[in-house]
């Protein structure tokens, strides 16, 4: 009990850290993923390529997971976050020079840096859990990703000051990502966090690690792996057309910017509770209601298409979709992210975190690509290509569920 005491207020202060950062250089993800396609349709010498900065931001992040984990847990987080903070630097740079030498594929080197950052970021949930006992691990990971509030805030808030602030359109945005960055990379000097050789195994049974395949076959990380994968994917998918969308249809960029604020706070307020309703209900449960509030998020996009005079979508038919695609995002990617912290032991976590964010990556950076595609090539307007993305959310959805209810019909183990 002692024991259990002193690791979880070590946690405590390592979550304090971690939402810090969440909320500081965090901010620099709501407000590239807010420009990224509207400067890329600027750049670009196709409006098809419009959302390829997104996607190769979520690229970068797909290939960076299966080698920055392990590295981590060679090296230790902080060297891992440290190195993560410096790329996202680096990629804020050159995209600015992209921007000011109007070169699109420059931009898009910078994407890619930006892309180790981001995956970086996506390994401050499990961070949390490396000195976390196992009641305290889903609340350590909720915490975390609560900090994502503050960045929501934050980071469109300044967007809107820095995005017009000098001549070249959004230039002042990316300046700005290159001083969240710096701050960052003195915050991760506070953290207390072990090398893998803290998690060694203690005996020979638990030394023997189990192959990839071996993992995979394991019901709960495949299960935990497609709704991960589905939650991140399909709230990219709809997020990255949103301000393509809006401004599509009439409404101006900084309607656009708001829009993304709101569904970014949508992301992130349910985390306060969210480890709370896991503990109380179980994860399959909380997964669950995720896949059905992104159902409900694709139903008010589509049903503000045809209430709409002259299927003309609202701002609040934007503003409903985009909240409830980010309550569901939280509940069904924290749920996921749980069931995963505890499916395998400490010294499996390099290649089983890794493999599950090289794959969850690797679905958002088809998503992404997608999105593109869907909203300015599917179709005439802007109006049917906001359809199409939508409707693309049906069969993922579907995956997930069958996934869940196929584990749900299993034997019970603990959840």
């Amino acid at each position: 009990m002692d024991s259990a005491y002193t690791d979880d207020r070590r946690a405590k202060r390592n979550v304090a850290v971690l939402v810090g950062a969440q909320a500081i250089i965090g901010a620099q993800m709501p407000m590239i993923f807010a420009i990224g396609g509207l400067a890329g349709s600027m750049l670009a010498p196709n409006p098809c390529l419009a959302t390829l900065p997104i996607s190769v931001i979520v690229f970068s992040s797909m290939t960076t997971a299966p080698w920055l984990s392990p590295l981590m847990q060679q090296n230790g987080r902080r060297f891992g976050f440290m190195l993560g903070a410096f790329s996202g630097m680096v990629g804020a740079m050159i995209s600015a020079l992209g921007l000011y030498m109007g070169n699109f594929y420059l931009f898009l080197v910078g994407a890619y840096f930006t892309g180790i950052y981001m995956s970086a970021q996506g390994f401050y949930r499990f961070a949390a859990t490396d000195t976390a006992s196992d009641a305290f691990k889903p609340k350590a990971i909720s915490y975390v990703m609560a900090g994502g509030l503050a960045a929501a805030i934050v980071g469109p808030q300044m967007n809107k000051v820095m995005m017009n602030a000098l001549v070249i359109p959004f230039l002042g945005s990316y300046l700005s990502v290159i001083v969240l960055n710096l701050i960052g990379m003195a915050l991760f000097m506070a953290l207390d966090l072990p090398k893998g050789s803290k998690n060694a195994p203690t005996n020979a049974t638990e030394m023997v690690a189990r192959s990839r395949k071996e993992m995979l076959r394991d019901p709960n990380i495949i299960v935990a792996i497609i709704v991960g994968m589905v939650s991140y994917a399909l709230m990219n998918l709809v997020m990255t057309s949103t301000p393509l969308a809006v401004v599509g249809c009439g409404f101006g960029a900084s309607d656009a910017n708001d829009i993304v604020s709101a569904h970014v706070l949508a992301m992130y307020i349910p985390s306060f509770f969210t480890g709370h309703l896991i503990a109380r209900f179980g994860v399959k449960s909380i997964m669950t209601l995720g896949l059905f509030i992104l159902a409900c998020a694709g139903a008010a996009a589509l049903a503000g298409v045809e209430l709409s005079e002259a299927g003309q979508p609202s701002l609040v038919s934007f503003y409903a979709g985009l909240i409830l695609l980010g309550i569901g995002w939280n509940f069904g990617f924290i749920g996921a992210t749980s069931m995963l912290a505890m499916a395998h032991k400490p010294h499996e976590r390099g290649v089983v975190q890794g493999m599950n964010d090289m794959i969850v990556f690797g679905c958002v950076t088809l998503a992404s690509l997608a999105s593109g595609g869907l909203m300015n090539c599917s179709g005439g307007s802007p109006i049917e290509g906001w359809t199409a993305v939508n409707l693309a959310m049906l069969p993922f959805l579907a995956l997930a569920g069958g996934a869940l209810i196929w584990l749900t019909m299993r034997p019970q183990t603990n959840d």
